[in-house]
């Protein structure tokens, strides 16, 4: 029997009265999450970087020429607190990946930048990512990744909206 299955049976003997279903769900998406972090942070380390800088890094190549953005920009796009982003631009910076720039247009403030070295990395990095994520998902046929896509999304957007 499966772990999640596992689980639920024990809820229905232990709490029959219960209506333990969204376990279920929950459950299988944790584990789902749980060991895609665990088979992604190989990839980055092979880079140097773990799912934390990635992310910064990821989020600075995405945003295009001249691949840079203030902090609050950074925190909006990877959504987390801004001492934790201050931890990790200061860890980026001591290992040459981004720097801090003047703001063009407020001298008072500065954005984070890809450096040279920095671009380089997560050149190689996403192109190990995706192929990576190929793998992972690989066990899904065309169909069954699209129909799990949609209703993934669709979740997403419902949780969301509570927010």
């Amino acid at each position: 029997m499966k772990h999640v299955d596992r689980i639920l049976e024990q809820w229905g003997r232990v709490r029959p009265d219960l209506d333990v279903t969204p376990m279920g769900l929950t459950g299988r998406l944790k584990r789902i999450a749980r060991i895609l972090e665990r088979e992604m942070e190989p990839v980055f380390a092979a880079h140097g970087l773990n799912l934390a800088s990635f992310d910064v890094l990821a989020t600075l190549l995405r945003s295009g020429e001249p691949y840079q953005l203030s902090p609050g920009e950074l925190i909006e796009n990877t959504m987390v607190t801004s001492g934790t982003m201050t931890n990790r631009i200061d860890q980026l910076v001591k290992g040459g990946l981004v720097e801090r720039v003047p703001n063009p247009k407020d001298g008072r403030s500065v954005h984070i930048a890809l450096t040279k070295r920095g671009k380089r990395v997560i050149d190689r990095a996403i192109e190990d990512h995706v192929q990576n994520l190929h793998r992972l998902t690989g066990g899904l046929d065309e169909n069954a990744f699209a129909k799990l896509d949609r209703l993934l999304d669709q979740y997403l957007v419902a949780l969301e909206t509570d927010d």
